[in-house]
């Protein structure tokens, strides 16, 4: 089936968070009770036609704060674990003491990212396993969590594991003159990537095929979801997602979950 239209009626539910008077959690309800799961490796057709076993890791990937070349907490958090790999894990490793060249590349505005490395005819980044690579496919700082016991979203750049959960700050000021900051949580569709993200072949987020898992997005990504809202958030966000689960016939319901 084709991927589903961008625009379509969406539930969402707005709660104080439990942990910070000063936040109101907004939460999109259609996208966190859906039954989206990545296909990475099972029928995953990547973000570009030219690299299909690469997902959506073709460009590399920002690190979320540190600008101008200047080492931020994401970058840092990375390199402890990037110290830790080797030849059994990484592909592209250098085979020798790594450097923070043989990871690291700045865009044309001079941030910070993961570098870029053909192989086999498809472009990727640097940390990504290709098909048939002894220590296994797919990311190798992924793969040193496995083995190490931790989260993934320990040892990856945030908006690896965040993806594709989209969070959002916006300010906003009441009536009385009183103000709150709203966190937005929702679906990464092809808009969060910006202008480009249109021109992408292939994504998962609207597209059946992902929508396959037994357990719903709010369940799945729970780690991930802590991670953006705090604990507190998180379990209030649960009662609220539980209740439209129980009442979805007659709310919002994602399009591309199945029917």
């Amino acid at each position: 089936m084709p991927e589903v239209d961008l625009v379509f009626p969406r539930a969402w539910v707005e709660f104080e968070n439990p942990a910070d008077a000063t936040e109101t959690m907004r939460c999109d309800l259609t996208w966190l009770t859906s039954s989206f799961t990545c296909i990475f490796g099972r029928g995953c057709r990547g973000i570009y036609a030219s690299a299909p076993d690469v997902g959506c890791c073709t460009l590399g990937a920002h690190f979320a704060d540190g600008e101008d070349g200047s080492r931020g907490e994401d970058e840092a958090r990375v390199a402890a674990y990037v110290d830790r790999l080797d030849e059994t894990l990484w592909q592209s490793h250098p085979g020798r003491p790594v450097r923070r060249s043989d990871w690291v590349a700045h865009d044309e505005d001079g941030e910070a990212k993961t570098a870029v490395r053909e192989i086999e005819g498809q472009e990727g980044c640097v940390f990504h396993n290709r098909p048939g690579f002894p220590g296994g496919a797919g990311c190798a700082l992924h793969l040193l969590a496995l083995r190490e016991g931790v989260d993934p979203l320990e040892a990856k750049p945030d908006v690896c594991w965040q993806l594709p959960i989209r969070r959002t700050f916006r300010d906003v000021e009441r009536p009385d003159g009183s103000s709150y900051t709203e966190v937005s949580i929702g679906e990464y569709d092809r808009r969060g990537w910006g202008p480009g993200g249109h021109d992408l072949d292939w994504y998962c987020s609207g597209n059946t095929e992902a929508h396959i898992s037994p357990e719903p997005v709010f369940l799945t990504h729970a780690a991930e979801l802590i991670a953006l809202m705090g604990r507190a958030a998180y379990e209030e966000l649960v009662t609220h997602c539980e209740a439209h689960l129980r009442s979805r016939s007659l709310l919002a319901v994602h399009p591309a979950d199945p029917c």
